[in-house]
């Protein structure tokens, strides 16, 4: 009988207490770079010598907060404190990555409770895939590959600390009795670290704290020209653009080589110095793209996201190319009855509605009035069916009618709800592409001229409400509209 393998793990220092959010923050770092070189060590270790003779760990570092007694917060913040007295902690990846968000946490847990917060290693082991997977080159083999188990030698992800339970609200005390500080752990950041990678083909380290998403390529093609364009006006802050494959250029006239195939869903970065620049992320079509993006980008905690793509119109009273402004959802997706059943309300955000209007009537030159010749607000439905026309008319338009309905797609209820479950603030602007209960189906013909005409007044308009949304103070486009009874300190 084989004797198990003896664990080793680096030197570990025990807790100490800040009061300094920058200082609080660098020792994370210290703490997960050591932990990391740790492990591709023995990584590469384990490999060149084709066998195993000892079993390596390494921990993810934590912050820990102790709040002795109840406080008065300011009512108005939605986040940075907490409620009631006791202990909190939260695993922590890639503090280099989170680097500003975590000093902005801190700081308001520091200033607000007036108590130190507790830097140190956790109880919860690096799986040696997140370990590796900023490593350029380096590839974790598949199971059966070497003549032992890499189970039997390193830590590999974990479902039970790889979940949404925190954001779902369904998540328990940890074992020691304490309480969840931020929304997400660190092996759930670190899955949705390397699926945004996989799936939109550019590092994390690119995305933005302002997402658009879209649905067609016309876009990202617009995207391109308006990201050349800002980069040729420096007055207008954006230092350089990003395209799949990570290829970053920072003159207008850089060549950007394309890539043979593109990732899934293609993410394009328009960069600022300080991450407030403005991502667009070209979903495809559906609700499972919608939601397969959102759950990964949500780690990231963006500032807000927005759907700029087409739908259909439902009224006889719209026109090709009208504009549809989302107030309410009617959800028909089903990809998230699990986390969020639909008797859930998806409320409209009033800053992110009146960024959205006022862009509007500043790329279009209407308002008032006039602006209602051009935009619809009301209801979108989002179904799950592309080809929802062919099926008995009977039922589908009159629960559309039923819901005054103005639209309909396949993503914006999606990306409203996940915005709404992981407390990103969300909005839609929609453009009218086709009517097709009064006769006017997306056609080949029609549509390249629709196109031609219309997509660069529509990424205008989003990039515009963005740029509105960025000049916002961050305490008031978080709402507290996002919030649930119990929610924790870090956004």
């Amino acid at each position: 009988m084989n004797e198990p393998l003896v664990t080793h793990g680096p030197d570990l220092c025990g807790p100490e207490l800040f009061t300094d959010a920058e200082a609080a923050v660098a020792r994370l770092e210290r703490l997960y770079d050591d932990a990391v070189a740790y492990l591709i060590e023995k990584f590469n270790l384990v490999l060149s010598e084709g066998r195993a003779t000892a079993r390596y760990r390494a921990f993810y570092p934590e912050v820990r907060i102790t709040v002795p007694s109840h406080i008065k917060a300011d009512a108005r913040l939605s986040f940075g404190h907490l409620p009631i007295p006791g202990t909190y902690v939260a695993t922590i990846t890639r503090p280099d990555l989170f680097h500003n968000y975590l000093v902005q946490q801190i700081g308001l847990l520091l200033k607000n409770h007036q108590v130190p917060v507790q830097i140190g290693p956790s109880a919860t082991p690096i799986p040696v895939h997140f370990a590796v997977a900023s490593q350029p080159g380096v590839m974790v083999p598949q199971e059966g590959v070497l003549d032992f188990s890499l189970r039997d030698v390193f830590d590999v992800p974990d479902l039970a600390t790889m979940n949404d339970d925190i954001v779902n609200g369904t998540a328990k005390p940890n074992p020691d009795g304490s309480g969840h500080l931020a929304p997400f752990t660190a092996q759930r950041v670190d899955y949705s670290l390397a699926r945004l990678s996989h799936y939109t083909a550019t590092a994390a380290e690119h995305f933005q704290n302002h997402v658009l998403f879209t649905n067609y390529q016309f876009y990202v093609d617009e995207f391109e020209k308006v990201g050349r364009s800002m980069l040729a006006d420096p007055a207008q802050g954006y230092t350089s653009f990003v395209a799949p494959g990570n290829h970053e250029i920072t003159a207008a006239d850089a060549m950007i080589p394309l890539l043979t195939k593109l990732p899934q869903m293609p993410a394009y970065h328009l960069k600022r110095p300080d991450g407030n620049g403005i991502t667009l992320v070209n979903i495809g079509i559906g609700p499972s793209n919608a939601k397969t993006a959102t759950d990964h980008i949500a780690v990231l905690r963006p500032h807000a996201w927005l759907m700029v793509g087409h739908c259909a119109g439902l009224r006889n009273s719209q026109s090709l190319g009208d504009f549809v402004l989302a107030h309410a959802y009617l959800r028909e997706d089903h990809v998230l009855d699990d986390d969020l059943p639909v008797w859930v309300p998806i409320p409209a955000l009033a800053e992110i509605q009146i960024a959205l209007q006022e862009a509007v009537q500043e790329v279009t030159q209407l308002e008032g009035y006039e602006l209602k010749r051009i935009m619809r607000t009301g209801t979108v439905a989002t179904i799950a069916n592309r080809n929802w026309e062919l099926r008995d008319q009977s039922g589908p338009v009159h629960r559309l009618s039923l819901s005054r309905a103005v639209a309909l797609d396949m993503e914006s209820g999606t990306i409203a709800a996940n915005g709404f479950r992981f407390r990103v603030p969300y909005g839609t602007l929609l453009c009218v592409s086709d009517k097709p209960l009064h006769g006017e189906l997306k056609l080949p013909g029609m549509a390249t001229e629709f196109y031609r005409t219309q997509v660069a007044s529509h990424l205008q308009i989003g990039i515009r409400a963005m740029e509105k949304l960025r000049d916002m103070p961050l305490e008031r486009i978080h709402s507290r509209k996002l919030r649930s009874f119990e929610e924790t300190a870090f956004l």
